[in-house]
């Protein structure tokens, strides 16, 4: 089994287990397709460009957002685009008080400068934490509830493409947003 593979594996089976505590209630199913309608429809121009993915999940919703379209390369500061961005998907997230928001950061395999290192980011799994932190925060700031969302940077681990090329590193450095109800 090729390493992407494996990765790609990992990352479903880990989302699946965090996730998927018990049954989804009908109800809870239908709010999520719901949602998941509305972001499709919300969102269809990134979508469109390969900015951004949407997937339904049994009892979640799993939104992986490209990193080159929330942040500048090495960085963890959210441009005005970006912020544009979330706040057009923050309406459909933020009425769902039932619902967990997870923010995964990842990176690519790029060892971290001087510059960032001047800054206090020694490692890409502190850059892939600021990044779902700042992600969380700005979420926060648009209404998402916020007992209801955490955020946790996962480094370099699970690349979803090659570290080889260029193409694959843009690939790598991503935000994943996993909705998931309650499971009552």
């Amino acid at each position: 089994m090729s390493k992407l593979r494996f990765a790609q594996l990992a990352t479903l089976t880990l989302t699946a287990l965090l996730l998927l505590a018990g049954c989804v209630s009908q109800q809870k199913y239908d709010a999520l397709e719901g949602r998941y309608q509305q972001l499709n429809q919300t969102m269809s121009t990134e979508i469109a460009n390969n900015q951004m993915q949407i997937t339904r999940l049994q009892g979640a919703i799993k939104v992986t957002v490209n990193g080159e379209l929330l942040f500048p390369s090495g960085g963890w500061q959210m441009p005005a685009t970006a912020q544009q961005t979330i706040a057009k998907m923050a309406p459909i997230l933020a009425p769902m008080q039932e619902t967990t928001i997870v923010v995964n950061g990842y990176t690519d395999n790029t060892p971290i400068g001087p510059e960032l290192m001047r800054e206090g980011v020694t490692s890409n799994l502190i850059l892939s934490q600021k990044r779902a932190d700042n992600v969380m925060n700005f979420m926060i700031s648009q209404g998402v509830k916020p007992s209801l969302v955490t955020a946790q940077g996962f480094g370099d681990a699970n690349p979803v493409a090659s570290n080889d090329t260029a193409a694959g590193r843009a690939q790598n450095r991503r935000v994943e947003l996993t909705l998931a109800g309650s499971g009552n």
